[in-house]
């Protein structure tokens, strides 16, 4: 969490506040869409359920949208926007593994955080491996240290990698948005499992 106002002399413990709300508020959101609930995570592998899909995609546009109209009414400097540094290979087979859990456990570290925090079992299980895994991780750092830090790519953004304007990508994304909306909705129709979508 970066300064809310860089120019100004705002307290530390105040983006710590504001931290805390908008984490408060992200919850809060993944409840209400029923995202602490293992069956309908699963739906999305499954085909029955795709509201998982379309809140992500959703909210990867809106965040893109919104960044590149700040930027453009000087409200927001790109350029100190964080960007995470990419190492392919260990992207690839985290990439696998945290699938394989998803799939297996119905939920990813963020919804499964929001299914604990009301006391959901399966959730706390999920939890437990996840903190499980992190040790297991750090305990054979040492041997995996070439496969995790090789094949370092740095911080690349996706627009950039393909040669073209930020604009131009928000608007191919957009356009892959609404064509997976409609194969999420056909894909629903398709595998549609009464049964599950009573119980959610």
């Amino acid at each position: 969490m970066g300064p809310i106002v860089s120019n100004l002399p705002v307290p530390e413990w105040l983006d710590f506040l504001f931290a805390l709300l908008i984490g408060i508020g992200f919850g809060f959101s993944l409840e209400q869409a029923g995202f602490s609930s293992s069956r309908k995570l699963a739906g999305m592998f499954y085909g029955y359920d795709t509201t998982v899909i379309k809140v992500f995609f959703t909210a990867a546009i809106v965040a893109l949208i919104g960044s590149q109209l700040l930027s453009f009414f000087g409200l927001l400097n790109l350029n100190l926007v964080f960007v995470n540094e990419f190492y392919s290979v260990a992207a690839i087979v985290g990439g696998v593994i945290m699938g394989a859990g998803f799939i297996m456990g119905g939920f990813c570290p963020g919804t499964g955080l929001c299914a604990l925090s009301i006391g959901k079992i399966d959730a706390m299980v999920f939890f437990f491996g996840g903190l499980s895994g992190a040790f297991l991780f750090a305990e054979t750092y040492p041997f995996i240290k070439n496969l995790a830090d090789g094949y370092y790519q740095g911080p690349l953004k996706i627009n950039e990698v393909l040669g073209i304007s930020p604009g131009l990508f928000i608007f191919l994304l957009i356009v892959v948005a609404a064509a997976m909306f409609w194969v999420a909705e056909a894909a629903e129709k398709k595998f549609a499992r009464p049964d599950i979508n009573r119980e959610l």
